[in-house]
């Protein structure tokens, strides 16, 4: 008995701690939009877009997405999250010109910091407002 009981305790305090996650295609709110806008003036390759994908918790974002229509475009792959706090932005493009892209801009005391690996390079390189402070190459 002690078995059962213990075993429905753990089902139900299991559910009651489960969210409903959901997404929706929507435009960019302000802060979102304010992001990309200032990414975007210092990196252009990061494209700017008002469209994004909002997936919320109980009502919160939690994390948002670009979706993008590569057809057309250099790119086989192209991905941009933004997290919850609209501080920081993760990129990761493919194209057969820069090989794999990827990794993140982040506003910094009013700074645009933005780290950056590429896989064909086989480098690092760290941009401060859109101008390179360090670069390395790896072996």
């Amino acid at each position: 008995m002690k078995k059962y009981i213990l075993l429905l305790a753990i089902l139900f305090s299991s559910v009651s701690f489960a969210q409903t996650i959901t997404s929706k295609i929507e435009d960019a709110n302000a802060a979102q939009y304010e992001l990309l806008k200032k990414v975007n003036e210092y990196y252009p390759d990061i494209t700017l877009s008002k469209t994004v994908t909002n997936f919320y918790a109980d009502g919160n974002i939690i994390d948002t997405k670009q979706e993008f229509n590569l057809n057309g475009s250099k790119f086989s792959s192209y991905k941009l999250g933004i997290d919850p706090e609209n501080k920081k932005l993760l990129f990761e493009y493919v194209s057969d010109e820069t090989g794999k892209v990827f990794g993140d801009v982040q506003l910094f005391k009013g700074n645009v910091l933005r780290t950056t690996f590429s896989d064909k390079l086989n480098q690092i390189e760290i941009s401060l407002n859109g101008k390179s402070v360090y670069l390395k190459k790896l072996n």
